[in-house]
């Protein structure tokens, strides 16, 4: 009777494990387009890390750098179908669709390191989050990544106004680039991803990218020269499909945004110090590195911020003075 008796309790218990369904896991794909080498990519994995940790596994979180998922202009239209959970922009990359968040990019308006790090959570972040929405994404995070850009040439540097006369050179979009006009360049937009391939091949003369990224895609390699400046700030910021997000249990909902929060902080000392590293292993792989006097911040500033600044409050006549306002708040 006794034997009996376990056999039953051990195929009821068998039953009932049978019966009883496994944790449910959730997979969160985060695509984006900077290389392995940047350090974006070391914040990302610590996202990753620290999501997964906090949800015991729920969020299974899957990176995809240097676009092998989609390609950086693909990256909304599909997170906003659903058709991935997550991906990361670069502000800018935004243009026209939404002017607002192209504000960072006016010339040495947005610099300073205390403002930067005050910016998360603020009104003027809330500002952009909403511009978002109603594109039809939920922001996650704003992952600072650079206060310190570099002109970089292969036939001779970009110090005084004149040299950028003629100069074919990288460009962001018809906002950012009216500053580079004004001084007589010829501005191209092109994505953080195809800048090689067109210095390379002779398509622009010069590039403007952030300092770091410099080396992770290795500038070095074809252009001599680089001018240092704290010319704009850039975020990389992660969203998220706002259906995907609101299945989430509540417990989960919550992880993913104090993780992003978590990573807001967690990216800026990493900026700092892979910025500061950066001139360094740029002259060490035989760049002709020029850090930009204050004499010379001025006359860029008299000469680009305004025709920026215009260009920016003509495509966002509402609301870019009053998130210039707010920034300047900080």
């Amino acid at each position: 009777m006794t034997k009996f008796r376990s056999l039953a309790l051990a195929a009821i218990a068998v039953g009932l494990l049978a019966a009883t369904p496994a944790l449910a896991q959730t997979k969160m794909r985060i695509s984006y387009q900077v290389p392995t080498a940047h350090h974006l990519h070391k914040a990302m994995e610590f996202y990753k890390a620290e999501l997964e940790k906090a949800t015991n596994g729920g969020i299974q979180v899957e990176l995809f750098p240097a676009e092998q998922l989609a390609k950086a202009g693909e990256n909304h239209p599909q997170v906003a179908r659903g058709a991935i959970e997550a991906a990361i922009a670069v502000n800018f990359q935004w243009g026209n669709t939404i002017p607002e968040m192209n504000v960072t990019t006016i010339p040495y308006l947005f610099t300073d390191l205390e403002k930067i790090k005050k910016f998360p959570g603020s009104p003027a972040a809330q500002l952009l989050e909403a511009k978002l929405m109603s594109k039809g994404v939920k922001n996650i995070g704003w992952f600072y990544i650079t206060r310190q850009s570099i002109f970089t040439s292969g036939k001779k540097p970009l110090v005084a106004l004149d040299d950028f006369k003629g100069v074919k050179i990288r460009g962001l979009n018809a906002i950012a680039d009216a500053g580079l006009g004004a001084v007589g360049a010829a501005p191209t937009p092109i994505s953080g991803n195809e800048v090689y391939n067109a210095l390379q091949s002779g398509l622009i003369d010069a590039g403007l990218t952030d300092l770091s990224a410099a080396v992770s895609r290795r500038f070095y390699e074809v252009q001599k020269f680089g001018t240092v400046a704290p010319y704009f700030s850039v975020y990389f910021h992660l969203y998220a499909n706002p259906a995907w997000f609101a299945k989430l249990p509540a417990a989960q909902q919550k992880a993913v945004l104090e993780t992003g929060t978590k990573t807001e902080a967690f990216i800026i000392p990493l900026t700092e110090k892979t910025a500061a590293d950066a001139s360094g292993q740029l002259r060490e792989k035989g760049m002709t590195i020029h850090q930009q006097t204050a004499a010379e911040q001025k006359a860029w500033t008299d000469a680009m911020q305004k025709p920026v600044i215009d260009a920016f409050v003509k495509s966002a006549p509402e609301d870019g003075p009053k998130i210039i306002d707010l920034l300047k708040k900080l």
